[in-house]
């Protein structure tokens, strides 16, 4: 299809230059259209996942299996009143969930989810991937400190002290992998997995572990939702929002989750590697969604854990955790890579 069309832009006389705008717009709204069909489904799937743990029934009368309540839900947000605080800063206020989806949508430009599907393969992927993740601290102070309220000034604050702790073992646990693949292209790590003919989980179990951990703190995923912690924060950082912009960190979050499960997928599962019964792009979400579905799981089992808890985990056990790993991968590659 992607020659064809290119035939098709040299037959009406199109220069290079203007094509590649046209292909870059495509694969933007590529990328879009998969996260809101995504997010959408998901919101659906977590409901179901959540009443079958908790015995309950989740949707089950709109549409079959209650397929069409997040569409309906969609629709009332769309239509909802967008209210913003009279005392607030307006500009940051408004700007802060669009920089929430950007930096969501923004890391799903160097995930390839099979040899040929990937927007753009670059070779500091990983610098890229967190690099762009990082914005997601600034929108939510952005969000707390303009909404001039207490409850989302301490949301954002706590969520900002969390990103930034667990960051620190999750780059441990990303660069190990990096090691062991010499390279920091995402498609180079699978690659690599395809060579050493093992996945890196086999490898890496305790870096993995680290990485989980991590990715939930870093999504905000129960039992580490403190930011949103509705019994301390009433909402946290987005106790202001509503209608749409509301819409719009929600509909970030799954994203993230998503792209979460690609890059858990990729780093440690063999991406789309598998045996040949299934093509690479279904070995692809099958890891993808399986990570998905761990973190459901785990959100709807677990009570959420205490705040000073959840830093002293970080600081005390996961980074020691990612600094014996990091040291141990690179005694292995040292020796024998």
């Amino acid at each position: 299809m992607a020659q064809a069309l290119n035939d098709l832009f040299a037959a009406w006389g199109l220069s290079g230059g203007f094509v590649n705008v046209i292909w870059a717009l495509v694969k933007a709204l590529l990328v879009l259209g998969f996260i809101l069909l995504n997010a959408l489904l998901l919101i659906w799937a977590e409901r179901k996942v959540a009443g079958h743990i908790q015995q309950r029934p989740g949707p089950n009368r709109l549409g079959p299996f209650g397929l069409f309540q997040t569409f309906a839900d969609a629709l009332k947000l769309l239509f909802k009143e967008d209210v913003i605080p009279a005392a607030a800063d307006r500009v940051l206020f408004v700007l802060a969930p669009i920089v929430t989806f950007a930096s969501g949508v923004l890391v799903y430009v160097v995930i390839p989810w099979t040899p040929d599907i990937v927007v753009r393969d670059l070779n500091i992927g990983l610098i890229y991937v967190a690099a762009a993740s990082s914005f997601m601290v600034i929108s939510f102070l952005m969000a707390g400190w303009s909404s001039n309220n207490k409850w989302s000034l301490l949301g954002a604050m706590r969520s900002a002290a969390q990103l930034v702790s667990y960051e620190v073992p999750l780059a441990l646990a990303v660069v190990s992998t990096a090691i062991l693949a010499g390279s920091l292209s995402l498609y180079d790590i699978v690659q690599a997995q395809a060579e050493w003919g093992v996945w890196f989980i086999v490898l890496q179990p305790v870096g993995w572990l680290v990485f989980l951990i991590a990715t939930l703190v870093e999504l905000n995923r129960g039992p580490f939702d403190m930011p949103e912690s509705e019994s301390e924060l009433v909402a946290g950082f987005n106790t202001e929002y509503s209608g749409m912009r509301w819409a719009i960190f929600f509909l970030t979050e799954y994203a993230s989750l998503t792209a979460a499960g690609a890059l858990n997928a990729i780093l440690f599962w063999g991406g789309w590697l598998g045996p040949s019964f299934l093509p690479p792009a279904a070995w692809m979400l099958i890891k993808v969604y399986g990570f998905v579905f761990f973190a459901m799981w785990i959100r709807w089992t677990f009570p959420r854990i205490r705040v000073d808890h959840l830093m002293g985990m970080g600081w005390k056990v996961l980074i020691p955790a990612g600094v014996v790993q990091l040291l141990a991968t690179s005694a292995i590659v040292l020796i024998w890579g």
